[in-house]
């Protein structure tokens, strides 16, 4: 199974989760097999400054993730994702090592749109 995760540096497993999905500068896509990390690769987020909705979803896809963590993300990306068959979680904090693991441990599990997002219509809904 292929796991993305939003990053703020290009630090592998050491980075720290990206709060705001969007725009997080990286993901580290974390290839795992029976719950054991098998390979970790930090990629450039190509739409960190500007994306069209659905964008990175199916970029995300295109890396054959199966799943997307992130410390927030939107209602519509979720949508995105879901359309596209990818399972997304978010509430993911601390690095990215740390949101795996409590992925994998079954306590990071469901995604929700950010409170920003719901209450005021901006910064996360798109894409």
């Amino acid at each position: 199974m292929k796991i993305a995760i939003t990053a703020e540096t290009d630090n592998g497993l050491d980075s720290q989760v990206a709060q705001h999905f969007g725009h997080a500068p990286f993901f580290v896509l974390v290839d795992v097999e029976q719950g054991a990390i098998q390979a970790a690769l930090s990629i450039a987020n190509p739409f960190a400054e500007n994306h069209e909705p659905g964008q990175i979803p199916d970029f995300i896809k295109q890396q054959q993730a199966e799943v997307m963590l992130s410390g927030g993300m939107g209602g519509r990306a979720i949508q995105f994702f879901t359309q596209a068959g990818v399972k997304t979680a978010t509430g993911a904090s601390g690095t990215v090592r740390q949101a795996l693991e409590n992925y994998l441990g079954g306590t990071l599990t469901s995604a929700a749109p950010c409170d920003e997002s719901v209450a005021h219509g901006h910064g996360h809904d798109h894409g």
